[in-house]
């Protein structure tokens, strides 16, 4: 039987994390499996904050890139949070929905960034027209942005199906709640 790294209790939470436990690290099922690897987590923090709250694509872009990007990843957690996080950020359930769809159902916009998603899983980089489209929406830190996003949660993509780690209680009380529905 493969081993398993289910998230951490409070009890069971690493001593040289402890201040991390209180932030975002202790909030989401995701970390509490992540912190089997205390020295991975608190790398990642860094990254996590900038992409989280410093990236410059803004909000929504942001969530087109994680939905992206947990589409192509399969991964019912990544999807699900940021169906949560997407809705709080003002986007219809219309527009989450088409993101796992083709780009041709997409504003401009979000085509943009959902094609830079689709060539760094498919092809590992940017071809020219997408970069240079890409850039013209979000500036060359904004390239940098998405690929990062890309990267980020990715990595988060194989450590939620590999360990199966189970949606964070108020994310499946939510969509239970209110499902996804494409009519809005």
């Amino acid at each position: 039987m493969p081993p398993t790294c289910p998230p951490l209790t409070d009890a069971d939470w690493p001593e040289d994390l402890a201040a991390m436990r209180e932030g975002f690290a202790g909030k989401l099922n995701v970390y509490r499996v992540m912190a089997h690897h205390p020295a991975l987590l608190a790398a990642w923090a860094p990254l996590r904050n900038h992409v989280v709250s410093a990236d410059v694509l803004g909000k929504q872009l942001s969530e087109v890139a994680i939905l992206r990007t947990g589409h192509h990843m399969r991964s019912r957690y990544e999807w699900s949070h940021h169906v949560s996080r997407g809705r709080a950020c003002g986007m219809s359930d219309a527009r989450i929905a088409s993101i796992a769809g083709e780009t041709g159902q997409m504003s401009a916009e979000d085509a943009t960034v959902a094609t830079a998603v689709d060539e760094l899983f498919g092809h590992g980089r940017l071809e020219p027209d997408t970069l240079a489209s890409l850039a013209s929406l979000v500036g060359m830190k904004g390239v940098f942005d998405v690929m990062a996003t890309v990267g980020m949660y990715a990595t988060l993509g194989y450590i939620v199906n590999t360990f199966e780690t189970p949606l964070d209680q108020a994310i499946d009380e939510e969509l239970a709640a209110r499902p996804l529905s494409v009519g809005t």
